[in-house]
């Protein structure tokens, strides 16, 4: 059973990736992204893993990359194999803070120059909350800090506003514990509501390698970079139905 309590959890795997396989992956994309692919990726991508329904491409990338950022949504797969033993070998700290995950969807890769960032979103458990799989979580793994910027960040809130459905009949029916709250769709700064709703930001800086998580009915998103450039792989942890 998903409680809300995983959806809304933050989590750290310190050493998720060691040396050794942060030095592997910055190869694999440094290999992988040659000048060419460095402008398919960054200034000239019209395409983003972030969609907004009713808005295009170009607009949702607006919203959440106001910036621009470099982006690949299939990396090399000598470095999926290498992220997913990873996640594979971390399920045990995991299953301590979100015990309902059972998989990793596939990585992406990111990178942020300066004066880029994401800003603060929820992903949502699905498009439909109630089909299968439920994402519970997002995981990021920083291999390159920026000299200056780029903090990752969560927000927290008390405001009703954020909460559009509670699961009080068939919650467990639908593999929810009973009472399960549902996040408003549109929880992003395409929505009036969502940028006037008050929140509060906390920031973390981690250690290369460790694997950050977030619930996926948390608020998070990213510092601007101010010199240097973060590269990072980001995935979302699932729930499959039994």
């Amino acid at each position: 059973m998903i409680h809300i309590a995983e959806t809304v959890a933050v989590g750290s795997v310190e050493g998720f990736v060691d040396a050794e396989e942060r030095d592997r992956l910055a190869a694999m994309m440094n290999d992988f992204l040659t000048d060419e692919a460095r402008l398919r990726f960054g200034a000239k991508r019209a395409t983003s893993i972030h969609e907004i329904p009713g808005h295009s491409n170009e607009q949702a990338m607006a919203v959440y990359e106001p910036a621009g950022r470099i982006e690949v949504p299939r990396i090399p797969d000598r470095a999926e194999a290498l992220l997913q033993h990873a996640f594979d070998r971390a399920r045990p700290a995991l299953s301590r803070v979100m015990p309902s995950i059972t998989a990793c969807r596939p990585w992406t890769y990111v990178e942020y120059g300066p004066g880029q960032h994401i800003t603060g979103h929820l992903d949502g458990i699905a498009p439909d909350p109630l089909a299968w799989p439920r994402q519970i979580a997002g995981i990021s793994v920083v291999i390159h800090e920026a000299e200056t910027g780029g903090a990752f960040y969560v927000e927290s809130t008390s405001s009703d506003r954020l909460w559009n459905t509670r699961l009080d009949h068939d919650a467990q029916g639908h593999g929810f514990t009973d009472g399960m709250w549902l996040a408003h769709d549109g929880a992003d700064h395409s929505a009036d509501w969502y940028t006037a709703m008050p929140r509060t930001r906390w920031s973390v800086s981690p250690a290369p390698g460790t694997a950050l998580l977030y619930g996926s009915q948390l608020t998070h998103g990213t510092e601007p970079v101010t010199l240097g450039r973060v590269a990072k792989f980001i995935s979302w942890l699932i729930a499959e139905k039994d």
